[in-house]
């Protein structure tokens, strides 16, 4: 061996142990020091031939001596260029650069180059860049790359995947030879086989989203079924563009919605969602700031051209997912009508949400009652009821719509800059017949006299016009009873209402123990009964009527059930009267107190009643009216619960103080029987 062929023998091995930092580089199937191989040939050929090197290549910064016939055997790119010149400089646009063409330069000294998934791409488009076909050789490079990607790469997945994350820095070249192409269709075929299974080898079933119905969206939850498979957690990890096309081309090899839509979901999540991946962006030294929302833009844009419309959607996509995209897209400033396609998407599908998917403010605002996510809110509120007839019987779908809303609202009351007429514009968004119950409706109103202490009890009777103490649980209506913040009217009629739950649980008990003592027990000894012992075994009861007849037969555990259920009641009602006459005794003070302060007050001897004068009659609205003692001897004045004559107010307290002398009764009765001590508050006689 010459010295120049040790010397490169040595400058080989050296050059091994280098780090190399390329793509190409890191592949484990490619030659560790592709240079050094091409370095040897070259000496080799000048051995062989006796000619010298004639051509430099220039590509990139690196410069190539060659020889001239090798490459006019194998490139019509070549054939061409060395007929001006023997100094050529390759564009900077190269396929590969400057690794790719000593991979290029080797194969043209008829060595074998090593060709695996890191670098078919490359060298696919390097050679079509070079025209290295069968024209200018049998065997030529276009020709070998292309047949190892069809029966090599495009059978299998992760080979697959290589060469297409690889085409990223290849195009547009790499789509103009269909590499792109045929890497997306082989990727969606096999993704079609996963789902079929058609060789039974899955262990579990294919992942879909019918875990997430009900609950709330959950970035971290999602990521957790996503990385469940494999293959989801390969293609969510593509570029868009190759994603995209892919879920494209899924759907036309005929795989199933339920499939198609979790796989666009967990790349929503991961890249459109996830805050880690925008940080990410953000830190990285290209990406700064605005390059970062606009990356995240271009993406959820595409999603929301991928995602089902329709009832479709609602049956494979949770709604909590279209809200998650509706809250970054208002926060990425996405145009009016990719709001609005979101908006029409989560409306039909509304019920299935929970309240904590709905968008909330920032907490660092200061007005929520003015934010872009409450009016965002009112728009699909309004949506969904302006889609349901309002005359006929509401639907249980409009029922849950409007209880998730007065959910809602309790949590936008809490804002202090919130006005009246605002906060009752927000519970007017659903129709008042909708509501079932009224259990929400009342912690909303109560939220908001909280934070508004001062208003007026115009505005308190304002806020709370619309609730009805019939549709209040009985807790709820017991609260409301003891509610120093409600409007007295309310109050009233929660106590009437609790009257008569009162006297319902009392009916219910009573008939309950009136018929277990007639009718399920009947005083006999059970071993008298049994007219088969195999009842007794069964834990049987049976039993006959007044009459003589036989009765059916209960089971045993459910009479103990109802005894159970009726000892609760009983508790309950219990409970409910001793804090309801509490209630009652306070209010009899008051009402006593205002009737006390409607007597009839002259000022002075012989002087003209306060309430007679003119100017007094003015100021209360009066002016204009008969001042005759006869018609109207007292004038009018303006309460919380109307406006009435002082007449016709006293009147009214009496009939108010009798009202509650009959509620009081059973109350105090039961309180005397547990001989509990209260202040007595003596009844004043009628005026």
């Amino acid at each position: 061996m010459s010295s120049a062929v040790k010397d490169l023998h040595e400058f080989l091995i050296m050059d091994t142990t280098s780090p190399k930092t390329s793509a190409l580089a890191l592949s484990p199937f490619s030659s560790p020091n592709v240079g050094a191989l091409l370095k040897i040939k070259i000496i080799a050929w000048s051995q062989e031939t006796g000619l010298p090197v004639s051509v430099h290549v220039r590509v990139g910064e690196r410069v190539y001596d060659l020889h001239k016939h090798p490459l006019l055997s194998k490139s019509g790119y070549f054939r061409r260029a060395l007929l001006e010149s023997t100094d050529i400089e390759l564009p900077h646009n190269f396929p590969g650069g400057s690794e790719v063409f000593e991979m290029v330069a080797l194969f043209s000294y008829s060595s074998s180059t090593l060709i695996d998934p890191f670098n078919v791409a490359a060298l696919r488009s390097a050679a079509e860049f070079l025209e290295m076909t069968e024209e200018y050789g049998t065997g030529n490079l276009c020709e070998r790359s292309d047949l190892y990607l069809n029966q090599v790469v495009l059978q299998n997945w992760d080979d697959t995947l290589i060469v297409l994350q690889k085409c990223q820095t290849l195009l547009p070249l790499s789509e103009e030879l269909l590499i792109v192409s045929r890497c997306v269709e082989s990727l969606a075929f096999m993704a079609c086989m996963e789902i079929l299974d058609p060789e039974h080898r899955r262990e579990r079933p294919v992942i879909t989203l019918e875990t997430m119905a009900g609950q709330a969206w959950s970035c971290e939850t999602v990521k957790e079924i996503a990385a469940q498979d494999l293959w989801i957690k390969d293609l969510i990890a593509l570029p868009f563009r190759f994603f995209q096309r892919i879920i494209i081309s899924l759907r036309r090899q005929g795989m199933k919605d339920k499939y198609v839509s979790p796989i666009i979901v967990f790349y929503a999540n991961k890249w459109v969602l996830s805050k880690k991946t925008h940080q990410f962006w953000e830190s990285t030294e290209r990406t700064r700031g605005k390059d970062a929302n606009n990356k995240v833009s271009v993406i959820l844009q595409g999603i929301l051209d991928l995602i089902p419309v329709g009832d479709k959607a609602s049956r494979v996509i949770p709604v909590g997912f279209y809200f998650a995209l509706l809250a970054r897209a208002l926060d990425l400033g996405l145009n009016e009508d990719s709001t609005k396609k979101l908006q029409d998407q989560i409306a039909p599908v509304l019920h299935l949400a929970v309240v904590d998917d709905f968008l909330l403010p920032s907490s660092g605002m200061e007005s929520m009652s003015s934010s872009v996510e409450l009016a965002t809110m009112e728009s699909i509120i309004s949506t969904c009821s302006s889609t349901a007839n309002i005359e006929q019987t509401p639907s249980e779908v409009n029922c849950i719509v409007a209880e998730l809303w007065d959910k809602y609202v309790s949590q936008i009351a809490a804002d202090p800059n919130m006005g009246t007429k605002r906060f009752m514009d927000l519970i007017e968004v659903v129709p008042i017949s909708y509501r079932q119950s009224h259990d929400h409706l009342y912690r909303a109103m109560n939220t908001f006299l909280i934070e508004h202490r001062n208003i007026s009890q115009e505005e308190k009777a304002l806020v709370c016009k619309y609730l009805n103490c019939q549709r209040l649980s009985q807790e709820t209506c017991i609260e409301a009873v003891q509610n120093e913040l409600m409007p007295l009217r309310l109050i009233v009629q929660a106590l009437f209402v609790q009257q008569l739950n009162t006297h319902q649980a009392f009916k219910d008990c009573s008939d309950s123990f009136r018929y277990e003592k007639y009718a399920d027990f009947s005083g006999s000894l059970w071993s008298s009964r049994y007219a088969n012992p195999t009842n007794h075994l069964l834990g049987e009861t049976p039993f006959k009527e007044p009459n003589g007849e036989e009765a059916t037969v209960r089971p045993l555990a459910f009479l103990m059930q109802k005894d159970l259920v009726v000892q609760r009641s009983a508790e309950l009602s219990r409970s409910d009267y001793e804090s309801t006459s509490f209630r009652i005794q306070t209010l009899e003070q008051e009402l006593i107190s205002l009737k006390r302060s409607l007597q009839w007050q002259p000022i002075s001897t012989g002087s003209e009643p306060i309430f007679g004068r003119p100017d007094i009659m003015r100021s209360f609205g009066l002016d204009g009216r008969s001042a005759s003692k006869k018609r109207n001897p007292l004038g009018q004045v303006t309460s919380c619960i109307g406006s009435v004559s002082f007449a016709s107010q006293r009147k009214y307290a009496n009939r108010i103080l009798k009202v509650f002398r009959r509620i009081s009764l059973i109350g105090r009765g039961k309180s005397s029987r547990k001989n509990r001590p209260g202040p007595s508050v003596p009844w004043p006689r009628s005026m």
